[in-house]
């Protein structure tokens, strides 16, 4: 019973970090027009307890060079007329947006399937 009970755990850390990994994605796209703005990213790392499950990492900001926007009549403009917008690569963050579904889907199938073999096996064990 207990490899049933670690495979709900590793399953639901999936979850979890596919979870966050989401919510830094859609923070990434809410912000691709605010002026100045990095990406942000994050790792998972392995979980605490050491059987296999997974957590979300610190937090890093994407160094990559920010897009430079020529608008002169922006306020935040210089005397050139650009002004730093973000780095945020749209088709790059719907991407990890369908990979982090995925995955996400693929864990709640795991969790799924594990439940309903210890479901089973309690029902077997009644008999």
């Amino acid at each position: 019973m207990s490899d049933l009970t670690s495979t709900l755990a590793v399953s639901a850390s999936g979850m979890r970090a596919q979870s966050g990994r989401l919510r830094f994605v859609t923070e990434n796209i809410a912000n691709a027009d605010t002026p100045g703005y990095h990406r942000k990213t994050a790792a998972f790392e392995t979980g605490p307890n050491g059987e296999g499950t997974v957590q979300i990492g610190p937090v890093h900001l994407d160094q990559s060079p920010v897009s430079r926007i020529f608008d002169p009549g922006n306020p935040l403009a210089g005397t050139d007329g650009y002004y730093d917008g973000s780095n945020v690569d749209l088709i790059l963050e719907v991407a990890d947006a369908r990979e982090a579904q995925r995955s996400y889907e693929a864990n709640l199938r795991m969790f799924d399937q594990a439940r309903q073999m210890s479901r089973d096996l309690l029902q077997l064990l009644r008999r």
